[in-house]
C-alpha cells in the first residue's frame, strides 16, 4: 500500500551552481549510528546533528512561534546565512534595485500570507526572518552529509525520463534574459511517498545541462523535508533583506477546487548596475538577491526562461506515483479547478519587462501532468498545468 501524505506549501527557493562550485556542507555520512554507540557517550549522529543545527540556526533578537509549529527567528540581517560564505564575508546587504522598466503592480497578485503571520507579531527592522531548522527537519533527511544540498540526480528539464523528474512547463530560449515574473496559484498537492515532492516555480537558467549548468528557482514546494537540499538559506549565498517573509514557512490560504483561487507573483531580475539577481514576492516585497559572484554564466545572462511544474516519481507501489501536480487536476478542467501561471514575462537587455513571446509547452508525460496554454487581455501569456499522476492513461 502506498503512503499518502498532505503537506502545506512552502515558500522554495533554490540554487543551482556548477558541481564544481557547489556549496560543500559540514559533516560525513554517519552509516550505521548504533555503530558509533559507546558507553557513556552520546551517539555520534546526535552529536553532529547538534553541531550542524548550531551552524544552521544564527542567534535570533526575537523568536515568533507560529500556530503551525514553525519558529520563526528575527536574525540582525548582516548575521544571516548567506554571510558564512567565503566569498561574501564582512558585507551587509544590499538596498534593493530599481524595477525593471514598464513594471505593472496591478498585475502582482495576492499579499502573501504565512502561518506566522497570524500571531500579530513581526521581526523588528535591521533583522531578517529566518525559519529555524529543527531536529526533526534533520531526522527527515536522507543523511546529514546531503541536508543542505541537491540530491545528486535532480536535473532542469531537457530530458527528465530517466530521472524520475516529470515536468509540464513552458519555456522561452531563444534570446538573452534578464529577469522573469508570473503570477501562480498556490494549491496544496498530495503527496504520495515521502521521498518525492511536487512543486510549481520559475527557472533562470544558463549554461548546458551538465556539469557547468547554473540555474536559480523560485516559488512554492510541498514535501516531506527529505529530498530538498540547497534551498533556501541552506545555499549560503541568498541574501535576505525583508522582515516579512521567512523563505521555507507555509503559504497560507490556499486554492479551492471549484472555490476562491490564491495566485502570488514573483519577480526575478538581474539589476543592471552590479549584476545580482533580486527576488520579489507579492506587490512589492523584495525578498533579497543572488550575488552574481557566485554564478559563472548567470554572471552575464539567462539562456532559458521556464515557468511550470515539476513532480518526483519514485514509482513506490511499481507504478506510477500518485503525487499530485498543481491542483492535482488536468488543465482541460480550467478555471477554479486546475492550476496556473498567468502574466508570465521576460526582462530583456535593456531591463524591459515584456510579455513572454514564442512560449512552448512541453509535458513530459501528458497522461500523468500535462499543460495547456493560451493568450488574452486579462491574463497576458497564460498556462494551465498539472494533474493527478497514476490513473488510468498513467499506469
Amino acid at each position: 500500500m502506498a503512503w499518502s501524505f498532505h503537506f502545506v506549501p512552502l515558500l522554495l527557493l533554490l540554487l543551482l551552481l556548477p558541481s564544481t562550485s557547489a556549496v560543500a556542507t559540514s559533516g560525513h555520512s554517519t552509516g550505521n549510528a548504533t555503530a558509533s554507540l559507546r558507553p557513556g557517550r552520546e551517539p555520534l549522529k546526535h552529536r553532529r546533528i547538534r553541531a550542524l543545527l548550531g551552524r544552521l540556526n544564527k542567534p535570533p533578537l526575537k523568536t515568533i512561534k507560529s500556530p503551525d509549529g514553525d519558529l520563526i527567528d528575527c536574525v540582525p540581517s548582516h548575521l544571516q546565512p548567506a554571510f558564512d560564505h567565503p566569498m561574501l564575508k564582512g558585507q551587509k546587504p544590499l538596498d534593493p534595485p530599481e524595477r525593471p522598466k514598464n513594471y505593472n503592480s496591478t498585475i502582482a497578485g495576492a499579499v502573501v500570507v504565512q502561518a506566522w503571520h497570524a500571531t500579530g507579531e513581526a521581526c523588528p527592522e535591521g533583522t531578517v526572518a529566518l525559519r529555524r531548522t529543527t531536529e526533526k527537519d534533520l531526522l527527515r533527511a536522507s543523511s546529514l552529509r546531503r541536508y543542505g544540498r541537491k540530491p545528486p540526480r535532480r536535473t532542469t528539464r531537457r530530458d527528465s525520463t530517466s530521472s524520475g523528474h516529470e515536468h509540464a512547463v513552458g519555456y522561452v530560449n531563444s534570446e538573452k534574459y534578464y529577469g522573469a515574473r508570473a503570477s501562480v496559484n498556490v494549491w496544496s498537492p498530495r503527496i504520495d511517498d515521502p521521498s518525492e515532492f511536487s512543486l510549481s516555480q520559475i527557472w533562470v537558467i544558463s549554461g548546458s545541462f551538465g556539469h557547468d549548468l547554473n540555474t536559480i528557482e523560485a516559488g512554492w514546494q510541498t514535501d516531506a523535508y527529505q529530498e530538498t537540499g540547497c534551498y533556501n538559506h541552506n545555499c549560503r549565498g541568498f541574501v535576505q533583506t525583508t522582515n516579512k517573509i521567512a523563505i521555507g514557512a507555509a503559504i497560507t490560504p490556499q486554492s479551492v477546487y471549484n472555490g476562491r483561487q490564491f495566485d502570488i507573483n514573483l519577480m526575478i531580475w538581474k539589476d543592471p548596475k552590479h549584476g545580482h539577481w533580486w527576488l520579489e514576492l507579492g506587490p512589492g516585497v523584495v525578498v533579497g538577491y543572488w550575488p552574481s559572484g557566485l554564478f559563472t554564466h548567470l554572471a552575464h545572462h539567462a539562456r532559458m526562461v521556464q515557468f511550470g511544474g515539476e513532480v518526483v516519481n519514485t514509482r513506490p507501489p511499481g507504478s506510477h506515483t500518485a503525487t499530485q501536480m498543481g491542483s492535482g487536476h488536468f488543465p482541460g478542467e480550467g478555471f477554479d479547478r486546475a492550476a496556473y501561471f498567468r502574466n508570465l514575462q521576460v526582462v530583456d537587455w535593456d531591463n524591459n519587462i515584456i510579455r513572454a513571446s514564442g512560449l512552448k509547452l512541453l509535458a513530459d508525460h501528458p497522461g500523468c501532468y500535462d499543460i495547456q496554454g493560451g493568450f488574452n487581455g486579462r491574463w497576458g501569456t497564460y498556462f494551465y498545468y498539472g494533474g493527478p499522476g497514476r490513473n488510468v492513461k498513467c499506469p
